[in-house]
């Protein structure tokens, strides 16, 4: 349930009417981060929130790297959609590999920090996503399984996606969303760039482009690449 393509993520699943399910790094008395206590309800009512932790625990740093084992023993397999050289993404990465899952890794722009860590997956070996089929035919003879299921839902999930909500001038945007979404035109601009463009925190970035999309006033390209519709 962390900021950017955890939260994502959580909400791709809930648009698809799918289960999900947030390994917490805290008790399950805290909602960290702050801002995704409605995503914490929704996932509650479909999937799971859950913890190891104590109830009262606080998300402290140290918390997080540990938690990621279990994220990997839950799931049939990793996708690492971006992920730095040393960044949780890689740690839950070998632990999947550790429970003989697996392993799986979007690629990006070569001359990123946030794509050297699926890249290194790919060269040794990890498997190429470039859409949902990939990730079907990576698990085998469950993937196939489910494969008809997977491409009608995730058809349904982008329709609603990129189905714009509300007309612009009705849309109450916050600050942050009012930036970065000035900040866009019609050529597709990288992450970082609207980052020093807008001098937006990087989680503050993340989560106006997220909510931008889901209010289907922008587009996300491959490489962390997002547009104006």
């Amino acid at each position: 349930m962390a900021r950017g393509i955890d939260t994502a993520a959580h909400q791709g699943a809930l648009a698809a009417a799918g289960r999900t399910i947030a390994v917490m790094g805290c008790g399950l008395a805290h909602i960290f981060p702050p801002e995704n206590e409605k995503l914490f309800r929704l996932i509650s009512e479909s999937g799971a929130c859950i913890s190891e932790l104590p109830l009262n625990f606080e998300p402290l740093p140290e918390n997080f790297p540990p938690r990621n084992r279990i994220i990997a023993g839950l799931s049939l397999g990793t996708i690492v959609i971006e992920a730095t050289l040393r960044s949780g993404a890689m740690i839950t990465a070998k632990a999947a590999l550790d429970y003989n899952r697996e392993v799986m890794a979007v690629p990006g722009r070569i001359d990123s920090p946030l794509t050297k860590g699926t890249h290194r997956l790919i060269k040794e070996g990890a498997t190429l996503v470039e859409s949902a089929e990939d990730i079907t035919s990576a698990l085998g003879y469950i993937g196939g399984q489910l494969q008809s299921h997977v491409a009608r839902a995730a058809a349904e999930a982008e329709r609603k996606v990129d189905t714009p909500l509300f007309d612009i001038a009705e849309l109450k945007l916050t600050r942050d969303e009012k930036v970065a979404y000035e900040s866009l035109d019609k050529d597709p601009k990288h992450l970082e760039q609207l980052i020093a463009d807008t001098q937006l925190t990087p989680g503050n970035a993340a989560a106006s482009l997220i909510s931008l999309r889901l209010k289907g006033l922008i587009t996300q390209l491959p490489g962390s690449m997002f547009a104006k519709k």
